[in-house]
């Protein structure tokens, strides 16, 4: 291959992999009275098997008109907050990428703002304030949702019907929730908000996504939102796959899973700022895309052993290149001979039948 068709194709797969990064689920929580949404989402999640371990690193962006809001996370355990390097994002992205093919085309016949610090509350226990990622972060336990919903209006987030209703399971299972703020006053009033990316590791049973969000559909017709994607990079001992903890069906996909080498591991070990923190010791990445609908999800997103345990690899990309003049102007050349060769034929029958011709 010449070195022009190297560069090409080389081309072709870098954009291949930046059509790929559009950008945990969470509830975000504005100001009263200025709707956001969820936007595009781009998770990586490792569960330690061994350990019961969860890393959840996220990336996220949010639509609305509030460019001084929070958002909220749920865990069902006090989780180990920190910040994670974004560059893992890029590796993955990489590593799952589709194959370019570097084809030849041939001719056819014809030839042609200041963080605020949240303040102490009898009903809400604050487990946790610290400053991360660029994000004021507090963990609450709360006994009541009225409670925590009290709190969040005290302390500038949203406190709609629709906030209550989300955080209820998780107050009555006795889950936290980290709340979370962002301040961008810098922004143009509509345009999209990029939270840095944020590492929350905690204890579970099960890995988990929390997949339910507070349904507004008054937010929605204000906000309109765009279509969005949700794209999970599960890390686990094996291929896992991913359901909703009701029983619902799933929008979510499998685009690629396959295991990683032992140089892959350690490189996104080390953009991860993991260090000694548990990981499985054979990693197997599954890489899932759900369109995720701006609507009620019956519940959280569950993970677990797929039985289905063999590799997936996204369709290659064709690129298609000129091919040299000679092996474009072979077909033209052949399509010639082979429509003169009967008339030489002829010729030649004709002179041996007539030698004094």
């Amino acid at each position: 291959m010449s070195w022009s068709r190297r560069i090409r194709a080389g081309v072709v797969g870098l954009l291949a992999v930046a059509s790929l990064a559009p950008a945990e689920a969470c509830c975000p929580a504005p100001p009263a009275g200025r709707p956001v949404l969820n936007s595009d989402q781009t998770v990586i999640l490792i569960w330690d098997k061994a350990s019961r371990t969860q890393h959840f690193i996220r990336r996220a962006s949010f639509r609305g008109e509030s460019r001084d809001f929070g958002f909220l996370v749920p865990t069902p355990a006090e989780p180990e907050l920190d910040e994670a390097g974004s560059e893992a994002f890029p590796l993955f992205e990489g590593i799952t990428a589709p194959v370019v093919q570097v084809r030849e085309r041939m001719p056819g016949i014809g030839c042609s703002a200041e963080p605020s610090v949240p303040a102490p509350s009898a009903s809400v226990r604050v487990l946790q304030e610290k400053v991360v990622a660029g994000l004021q972060a507090a963990v609450l336990a709360a006994d009541s949702s009225s409670d925590l919903v009290d709190w969040l209006r005290d302390h500038g987030y949203e406190h709609s019907p629709a906030i209550a209703e989300w955080v209820q399971p998780y107050v009555e299972q006795g889950w936290l929730l980290t709340a979370l703020k962002v301040a961008d006053p810098q922004a143009p009033k509509g345009d999209r908000v990029e939270a840095s990316a944020l590492r929350i590791s905690f204890q579970t049973d099960a890995p988990l996504f929390p997949y339910r969000e507070p349904y507004s559909e008054q937010a929605i017709r204000e906000v309109r939102p765009p279509e969005r994607l949700l794209r999970i990079y599960f890390v686990g001992e094996a291929r896992y796959r991913g359901s909703l903890s009701a029983g619902a069906p799933w929008t979510g996909r499998v685009a690629w899973s396959g295991p990683l080498d032992a140089s892959s591991r350690q490189e996104a070990v080390r953009l991860l700022g993991l260090g000694d923190a548990p990981t499985p010791p054979d990693w197997w990445l599954t890489e899932f895309e759900d369109p995720w609908p701006y609507a009620k999800a019956a519940s959280d997103l569950v993970f677990q052993v797929d039985a289905d345990q063999s590799q997936v690899r996204r369709p290659p990309l064709i690129q298609f290149v000129d091919a040299p003049l000679i092996v474009q102007i072979f077909p033209c050349f052949a399509v010639l001979l082979l429509a003169a060769f009967p008339l030489l034929l002829i010729v030649r029958l004709t002179r041996r039948a007539n030698p004094a011709a």
